[in-house]
Protein backbone atom coordinates (compact mmCIF):
# COMPACT_ATOMS: atom_id res chain seq x y z
CA UNK A 1 0.00 0.00 0.00
CA UNK A 2 1.20 3.49 -0.94
CA UNK A 3 2.21 5.87 1.59
CA UNK A 4 -0.02 9.03 2.03
CA UNK A 5 1.43 12.28 0.28
CA UNK A 6 1.45 15.36 2.56
CA UNK A 7 -1.41 16.60 0.29
CA UNK A 8 -3.53 13.38 1.57
CA UNK A 9 -3.25 13.84 4.96
CA UNK A 10 -4.03 17.50 4.79
CA UNK A 11 -7.40 16.93 3.27
CA UNK A 12 -8.51 14.42 5.20
CA UNK A 13 -7.45 16.29 8.78
CA UNK A 14 -9.23 19.19 7.34
CA UNK A 15 -11.59 17.11 6.81
CA UNK A 16 -12.33 15.79 9.98
CA UNK A 17 -12.05 18.97 12.46
CA UNK A 18 -14.55 20.92 10.26
CA UNK A 19 -17.33 17.90 10.01
CA UNK A 20 -16.56 17.26 13.60
CA UNK A 21 -17.70 20.54 14.06
CA UNK A 22 -20.17 21.25 12.04
CA UNK A 23 -22.26 17.93 12.87
CA UNK A 24 -21.14 18.69 16.82
CA UNK A 25 -23.20 22.42 16.20
CA UNK A 26 -26.05 20.99 13.90
CA UNK A 27 -27.00 18.10 16.25
CA UNK A 28 -26.58 19.98 19.51
CA UNK A 29 -25.86 16.94 21.24
CA UNK A 30 -24.45 17.04 24.78
CA UNK A 31 -24.24 13.14 25.07
CA UNK A 32 -21.27 10.92 25.17
CA UNK A 33 -22.84 8.48 23.15
CA UNK A 34 -23.64 11.30 20.43
CA UNK A 35 -20.41 12.88 20.59
CA UNK A 36 -18.86 9.03 19.75
CA UNK A 37 -20.86 8.49 17.22
CA UNK A 38 -20.43 11.86 15.77
CA UNK A 39 -16.39 11.49 16.03
CA UNK A 40 -16.53 8.04 14.62
CA UNK A 41 -18.19 9.78 10.99
CA UNK A 42 -15.98 12.17 11.46
CA UNK A 43 -12.94 10.04 11.21
CA UNK A 44 -14.48 7.37 8.55
CA UNK A 45 -15.32 10.59 6.42
CA UNK A 46 -11.81 11.63 6.93
CA UNK A 47 -10.47 8.62 5.81
CA UNK A 48 -12.54 8.20 2.38
CA UNK A 49 -11.55 11.82 1.35
CA UNK A 50 -7.99 11.35 1.75
CA UNK A 51 -8.29 8.10 0.35
CA UNK A 52 -9.81 9.50 -3.11
CA UNK A 53 -7.63 12.42 -3.38
CA UNK A 54 -6.06 12.24 -6.43
CA UNK A 55 -2.37 11.05 -6.12
CA UNK A 56 0.40 13.33 -8.34
CA UNK A 57 1.41 12.28 -11.71
CA UNK A 58 4.71 11.16 -12.59
CA UNK A 59 7.10 13.97 -14.40
CA UNK A 60 7.45 12.70 -18.08
CA UNK A 61 10.85 12.10 -18.73
CA UNK A 62 13.11 15.07 -20.16
CA UNK A 63 14.32 15.08 -24.21
CA UNK A 64 17.35 13.97 -25.25
CA UNK A 65 19.75 16.63 -26.79
CA UNK A 66 22.27 16.11 -29.41
CA UNK A 67 25.47 17.80 -29.41
CA UNK A 68 24.02 21.00 -31.15
CA UNK A 69 21.69 21.17 -28.85
CA UNK A 70 18.46 20.59 -30.67
CA UNK A 71 16.09 18.31 -29.67
CA UNK A 72 16.08 14.55 -30.68
CA UNK A 73 13.57 12.59 -32.12
CA UNK A 74 12.89 9.22 -29.49
CA UNK A 75 14.45 6.52 -30.79
CA UNK A 76 12.55 3.73 -32.43
CA UNK A 77 11.97 0.50 -31.06
CA UNK A 78 13.21 -1.36 -33.74
CA UNK A 79 12.54 -5.40 -33.69
CA UNK A 80 15.80 -7.22 -35.21
CA UNK A 81 15.68 -10.23 -36.78
CA UNK A 82 17.99 -13.25 -35.23
CA UNK A 83 21.20 -13.96 -37.27
CA UNK A 84 20.37 -17.01 -39.40
CA UNK A 85 23.53 -18.82 -40.08
CA UNK A 86 23.92 -20.99 -43.47
CA UNK A 87 24.02 -24.65 -43.01
CA UNK A 88 25.27 -25.38 -46.38
CA UNK A 89 29.09 -26.67 -46.62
Amino acid sequence: MPRPTAAQLAYGSCTVILSTLAMLLLSQTSSGAGIAVIAVAALLLGLLVAMTAPLPKRAPAPARRTATGVAAPPRATAAREPVRESTAS
